[in-house]
């Protein structure tokens, strides 16, 4: 049986972003990691590093921008959502697709397989945009105790998987949810709404809606 983390108080790593090192992404682990504010990001040669950034990137939903040309895209219904019906497919095609200014990705076979597995039970969920019978764009992510925290992205087509991200914020919204946890703030994200805030803000967010019980998925 793989060893279980006792995962430290992220408010106890100061000035650093790693909080833990070692160990393995057994489904347990990573409950508990994500219950805690902390996710994995491998470096490949290197122990698996456990992360609960000083600056943590969130999308709060009453401050979500979504750009005209967005807007038009969304009410042309050019895409169809859904959730949790292609996961693997998802997080693949998240492992496969190039992105700028990396050399590769740290969704690793092995983290595609212990995603899967804590997608198989009921912690990690996926959203699918689709072009006919074709899955064009997507995300997933991880039920945090009641707080969602978003992973990665992909798109084969223009626009997909930010349609794919409001089709998301919605089902979110009409659970009760009004955040996303979004780990890093990139352009992308910054242009919808996204900011970032102190880990220990973001803690206090995290453990408040854990705290009202919230029903996901």
């Amino acid at each position: 049986m793989p060893r279980l983390i006792d995962f430290p108080d992220p408010r106890s790593a100061g000035s650093e972003d790693v909080v833990g090192v070692g160990g393995s992404l057994d489904w347990r682990n990573l409950v508990e990691a994500y219950r805690r504010g902390i996710f994995p990001w491998p470096a490949e040669g290197w122990p698996l590093p456990w992360f609960c950034p000083r600056k943590r990137g969130v999308l709060l939903f009453s401050e979500l921008r979504v750009p005209r040309s967005l807007a038009k895209v969304r009410r042309r219904a050019e895409f169809r959502c859904s959730i949790d019906r292609a996961f693997r497919d998802v997080i693949e095609a998240c492992a496969e697709l190039p992105r700028r200014g990396q050399g590769g990705t740290w969704i690793t076979s092995e983290m595609i397989e212990a995603y899967t597995e804590l997608h198989r039970r009921g912690f990690a969920h996926s959203v699918e945009a689709w072009s006919g019978d074709e899955l064009v764009g997507g995300l997933y992510g991880v039920d945090a105790g009641g707080a969602f925290g978003g992973e990665s992205m992909f798109f084969l087509a223009p626009n997909a998987s930010k349609i794919a991200l409001l089709h998301l914020i919605d089902h979110l919204a009409s659970r009760g949810l009004d955040w996303i946890d979004i780990q890093m703030v990139t352009p992308h994200m910054e242009a919808l709404g996204a900011k970032e805030e102190p880990r220990n803000v973001f803690l206090e967010r995290l453990a408040e809606t854990q705290g009202r019980g919230l029903m996901l998925f």
